[in-house]
């Protein structure tokens, strides 16, 4: 399965999108991890402002472990920050910190595909199990239907991906405006913040192009694309 077409078609590409998303979000966080900001709030008080000002008052702000494990859970309201971002008053650290905010917003606001997204996590596990395996199974047993079927279960993972982009973006876009409405950060120290959370959105991105580059090879073995299967 895993020929010449599969490293050219997925694996290098794959390798280049995700290797550059992480080194740009990396490179650009260490960076500004260095440069502190006037007002001096940490990203735990800078989070907490902007939930303060949006009249939430259930959601916690907890220390989490791990380098940039920051994220928000709609389940129990809890939104986690890296022990970096939570004590640390950088322009980095600030611009973690509200963006993970911006997501404990838009569910306070009933963000309708913050909503969708959390409805698809339940058939994001089977799609990430099964998928593939289900396509790969049918390309060796020569049925397509099977093929058909695995690629419907990887593509609730791609749809998964694909609804989380308007999420993140959308995060990002509150978190750029609110900073300086509520006066945490002035308007020409947000352009390293601008940095950190653009960078941080690519990720996302390079997770939808490697996913659909997987599900087009494996349905171009599957011979979907033409008249015969290609052995």
């Amino acid at each position: 399965m895993y020929d010449l077409t599969y490293i050219l078609v997925v694996m290098l590409p794959s390798l280049a999108i995700t290797g550059l998303a992480s080194w740009m979000v990396q490179a650009a966080f260490r960076k500004y991890s260095q440069v502190g900001t006037r007002r001096g709030y940490t990203g735990a008080q800078a989070a907490q402002k902007l939930l303060d000002r949006a009249g939430i008052h259930d959601v916690r702000i907890v220390a989490h472990q791990g380098f940039l494990s920051d994220h928000y859970n709609p389940v129990t309201k809890q939104l986690a920050l890296s022990s970096d971002v939570f004590r640390g008053n950088s322009i980095a650290a600030i611009g973690v910190a509200t963006h993970e905010a911006g997501h404990a917003i838009q569910h306070a606001q009933a963000y309708a595909p913050l909503w969708l997204r959390s409805a698809l996590v339940p058939t994001v596990g089977i799609g990430s199990q099964f998928g593939l395996l289900g396509i790969m199974l049918g390309i060796m047993m020569g049925f397509k239907a099977l093929v058909l079927i695995g690629a419907v279960l990887f593509g609730a993972v791609l749809l998964f991906q694909i609804v989380t982009l308007p999420v993140e973006f959308d995060a990002t876009a509150r978190a750029k405006r609110l900073v300086v409405e509520a006066g945490i950060v002035d308007a020409d120290e947000r352009r390293g913040m601008d940095r950190v959370l653009n960078a941080a959105a690519l990720t996302y991105v390079a997770a939808v192009l490697t996913s659909l580059l997987t599900l087009f090879y494996y349905l171009m073995r599957a011979g979907l694309f033409n008249n015969s299967r290609d052995d």
